[in-house]
């Protein structure tokens, strides 16, 4: 054998050592791969599911420090795992990507130096070629592992997680103090209609532009209201063909993202077409959001989530509604739940239910049957003793569950009619109304049905059929959609004052401080002291129609006209 014959014979058997052991390194990263990934599916799927059952059991003991313990050590390990194999499969991924490059080079190598050279060519000549190609082979496989090499030191010498630093400063829901300092959902905290912060703008100008910061255009026509997180605002809007997510930056107005939620199959599909009237539209209800993600739901059944880039974390449908004007409940939480109203069709079709999601992976924790029709209330939770209580309206029952598990708390037969106009805690007892009718004051510390234990008042009333009511703990107001205003005491329902605005309103009223603030349907804010008797403070006019209530941070106001979004600010 001469030097030239096993020069080729060393380059080959090297050729197809280097493809060899490509090879199996790959197999090994897929194999990994796919243990990572049923890991993730199957192991941390058990712990996330044993961490939502012991939430269960917590809500009903809620001064268990033990299982408290339990629960943010089990609740550290779920994130770290995520986390963790999240980074495990990117660098897998790496590793699989230059494997794959070393093996195809290692292949390239081996099929060359297999080739025959002509028979003309000489021997001098093929003994250069085959020398030429070898060497050029060798350097095409050298620098694959090398870039292999490197790549394995770059990932490998990759910054770990720091999971004592980071870990325990993301928690997985907001506390209470987060969300008074925001307006994470309809009517702002605990869906009662009041803003924390005093310093608010009474009036604005749109002539001069005086107290008018900024006015950004909305793409699609939506009737639901603003929710605000420190200094993004998001809406949502729909058509018969798109449905958004709207992201903007609470200083500038800048549309930050827009979101897409696709339209997916529903698990009870109907053959009629989805119509709801032009009135309600779409998009009705309010969105909700707890400073990690934001979550929509529209009046097609679909709901997502998105984290504050815009990415899209999670999306499904909950089953095609059955609702009269179209699905309307805005959405609430309570700590990692998403909490989603979906009352449809008639008491004895059965079809109604409150279902509670994860906020992380969309997946549905609880869900109870509702012994109700087709409503447009959104649901509230409100702190009752120290407990928290979910609380829902639709003809017949005013209804309380346990927010952690749904368990049924309390009900009364006292609504009726279409009911739209949402629940209020006010001064330790829950206010409903059924429209045209009556308020009724509910005492919610009862167990079954309190229809004739906890009823603290009944007083007849021109009780609104859209807006809600809003209280400051002293007075209740009610607004009529004809824009009659009414102060009843929180005491006893006796009546204080009325007044007649000589307006049209779809917006809830809403209390900042002192002052009771609503928008009218022309886009009139007034602005009302609260008292004995009516004072008003001022009238403002949008350059357009509004029908969504306001939010409210410190500082501004976000408003939603038919076309732009306004925020106000204190004038200079």
């Amino acid at each position: 054998m001469n030097a030239d014959t096993m020069s080729l014979f060393q380059d080959r058997r090297l050729a197809v050592r280097v493809a060899v052991v490509a090879a199996v390194f790959s197999l090994i990263v897929v194999g990994l791969l796919i243990t990572n990934y049923v890991k993730r599916t199957v192991s941390d799927a058990e712990r996330t599911a044993r961490l939502d059952a012991m939430k269960i059991v917590l809500a009903r003991a809620p001064g268990n420090q033990e299982l408290i313990t339990e629960i943010r050590e089990l609740d550290l390990t779920v994130r770290q795992n995520m986390i963790r194999r999240l980074d495990y499969s990117r660098k897998g991924a790496w590793f699989l990507l230059v494997s794959l490059v070393v093996l195809v080079a290692g292949l390239k190598w081996q099929s060359s130096l297999d080739k025959k050279p002509p028979a003309p060519q000489p021997t001098v000549q093929t003994s250069d070629r085959q020398s030429s190609l070898a060497a050029w082979s060798r350097r095409c496989v050298g620098v694959s592992v090398l870039v292999f090499l490197s790549a394995a030191l770059l990932l490998g010498i990759s910054p770990r997680i720091d999971f004592e630093q980071t870990g325990p400063a993301v928690s997985p829901y907001p506390s209470p103090e987060e969300i008074n300092r925001n307006w994470p959902y309809f009517r702002g905290p605990g869906g009662a209609g009041r803003s924390a912060h005093k310093n608010v703008p009474t009036s604005f100008d749109p002539n001069t532009g005086k107290g008018i910061l900024w006015k950004s255009p909305v793409p699609l026509l939506a009737f639901n209201s603003p929710v605000v997180w420190e200094d993004r605002v998001f809406l949502s809007g729909a058509d018969v063909n798109d449905r958004q997510v709207y992201c903007y930056d609470g200083s500038s107005g800048r549309l930050l993202w827009t979101g897409d939620v696709p339209a997916l199959p529903s698990p009870s599909p109907s053959e009629e077409e989805i119509e709801p009237m032009e009135d309600t539209g779409f998009a009705a209800p309010t969105m909700a959001t707890d400073g990690r993600r934001v979550y929509a739901i529209f009046a097609t059944g679909d709901i997502a989530a998105f984290d504050f880039n815009g990415r899209r974390v999670w999306a499904r449908n909950l089953g095609t509604p059955e609702n009269t004007y179209g699905y309307a409940s805005s959405l609430t939480m309570y700590q990692s739940l998403v909490l989603v109203q979906y009352d449809q069709a008639t008491p004895e079709d059965e079809r109604s239910k409150f279902i509670a999601l994860n906020t992380f992976t969309g997946r549905t924790v609880w869900d109870a049957n509702r012994p109700v029709g087709n409503s447009w209330t959104s649901p509230v939770v409100v702190n009752v003793a120290d407990k928290p209580q979910l609380l829902t309206v639709a003809d017949p029952w005013a209804i309380a569950y346990n927010p952690a598990d749904g368990s049924e708390i309390w009900r009364a037969d006292c609504v009726g009619g279409e009911v739209a106009s949402s629940p209020i805690d006010a001064n330790g007892l829950v206010l409903v109304i059924k429209p045209y009718e009556t308020i009724v004051a509910i005492k919610p510390d009862g167990s079954g049905d309190v229809t004739k234990t906890h009823i603290a008042w009944n007083v007849e009333a021109d009780a609104p059929d859209i807006c809600s009511p809003v209280s400051d703990g002293e007075f209740v107001f009610l607004l009529t959609t004809e824009g009659v205003i009414y102060c009843h005491k929180v005491a006893d329902g006796a009546l204080v004052w009325e007044k007649d605005l000589e307006a049209s309103f779809y917006a809830s009223p809403s209390i900042v401080g002192d002052y009771l603030y609503l928008v009218s349907s022309k886009g009139v804010m007034f602005v009302i002291e609260i008292g004995n008797e009516i004072k008003e403070l001022s009238r403002s006019k949008l350059d357009e129609k509004s029908y969504a209530s306001p939010a409210f941070v410190d500082g501004r106001i976000y408003i939603r006209g038919d076309k732009h979004l306004y925020c106000i600010t204190n004038m200079d």
